[in-house]
């Protein structure tokens, strides 16, 4: 028997590395002798370089980079197993956790702290970049990514606007002739999972900015930088991406990879099931676990599980969603090709007690998973007519 377990992290709680290992545990409790492959995956938000790295044998690197609100932090990125391509989460140097809730202001937040990540691959020589772009604390449209790799924003005195999405209201030019020359050479996948264009009802400023600090007066401020900021590059490029899917994407940042290197914009699983090999051990494997924190109707709109479950539907494999928690209409996910779900939870618990006994309810649930298809290997040939 043959099986893959291929989940996303249960946000909060356990990385989806150990959730794959406790899945493992469970089932071999009653499958000893079954073949198991462990791909944690990840969507492009936090987790997706772990993923990527464990799933690879790569390398985990650490450098020094601009937060979001201007200090250093410390940004974890890595070289995968392949030794030629690097993958960075924005979300380690430009990330919402990064901000304390009492100073989140989308006005001020920079996003350079990913252009050094973007510009520290590039000193490594490699050329191929995964470049996750969720979980942002940012709403300057990527312009502080494109300052850090040589970039200049002037104002109409020739003046550098200084960090933040509000200054774009005063953008006049954009100087590239700093912009970093190995980019030209360099292919960039986006892990981006999201369609938001960059301005409007539906874009950055309006649909992310509330949770990263921005009241309704800001929400108006911000999307008029960004639209003037989007006039600006769209004549300095020649052309305008403001309205492309995904130009929304971590306050803009898509569309600033769109204008500044020679990025693509990709779901974030379909990169991941690239990079880790995964169709082909899903191709030949007998069933398929996956799973997150919780699972509900959004499931079915890209997230991991889904995309999980699209590859096996195209070889007919049977797939199992093994998720802390079952939320509301997630039965919706069976349009998407998943055949089950499951929860981690067997009792009533707090949320508290939950998190504090991840592992152990995850190993658990895979065990009453395994025995009840246990059961049903045993009956299946009493059903053959």
């Amino acid at each position: 028997m043959r099986i893959v377990i291929s989940p996303d992290s249960y946000k909060g709680s356990v990385a989806a590395l150990s959730v794959a290992q406790a899945i493992e545990r469970g089932i071999q409790r009653v499958f000893r002798d079954a073949e198991i492959f462990k791909i944690p995956i990840a969507d492009g938000g936090e987790g997706t370089v772990e993923a990527l790295v464990a799933a690879t044998s790569g390398t985990f690197c650490q450098t020094a980079v601009t937060g979001p609100l201007g200090e250093i932090v410390s940004a974890q990125w890595g070289i995968l197993g392949d030794g030629a391509t690097a993958v960075i989460e924005m979300a380690a140097a430009s990330g919402l956790p990064l901000v304390p809730p009492a100073q989140r202001d989308p006005r001020l937040t920079t996003s350079r702290g990913t252009g050094e990540l973007i510009r520290m691959a590039l000193d490594h020589g490699l050329r191929h970049l995964i470049i996750g772009i969720g979980g942002s604390a940012t709403n300057d449209g990527g312009a502080g990514m494109a300052e850090a790799l040589g970039v200049r924003f002037l104002d109409a005195a020739g003046e550098p606007l200084p960090p933040g999405g509000a200054a774009l209201s005063r953008l006049a030019a954009i100087d590239l002739s700093g912009l970093d020359q190995r980019l030209r050479e360099t292919q960039i996948q986006t892990a981006c999972d999201v369609d938001n264009p960059l301005c409007g009802p539906c874009g950055a400023s309006a649909v992310y900015g509330p949770q990263k600090g921005a009241t309704p007066a800001m929400v108006i401020e911000l999307d008029h930088a960004l639209r003037h900021y989007g006039r600006i590059a769209a004549q300095t490029f020649g052309r305008d991406v403001t309205e492309q899917p995904g130009a929304g994407a971590a306050g803009g940042l898509g569309a600033a990879l769109l204008w500044f290197t020679n990025a693509r914009l990709q779901p974030g699983i379909e990169i991941v099931i690239a990079a880790t090999g995964l169709r082909d051990l899903i191709r030949r494997a007998d069933w398929v676990i996956t799973g997150e924190g919780a699972t509900d109707y959004q499931t079915a709109f890209g997230k991991a599980p889904a995309g999980i479950a699209k590859v096996a539907q195209e070889f007919g494999v049977p797939v199992v969603c093994l998720s802390g928690g079952l939320g509301r209409d997630y039965q919706a996910i069976y349009a998407s090709g998943i055949d089950a779900a499951a929860s981690t939870t067997p009792r009533p618990m707090t949320l508290e007690d939950c998190l504090a006994a991840g592992p152990a309810l995850i190993e658990d649930a895979a065990e009453r998973l395994a025995r009840l298809i246990a059961v049903g290997i045993r009956i299946a040939p009493c059903m053959i007519v």
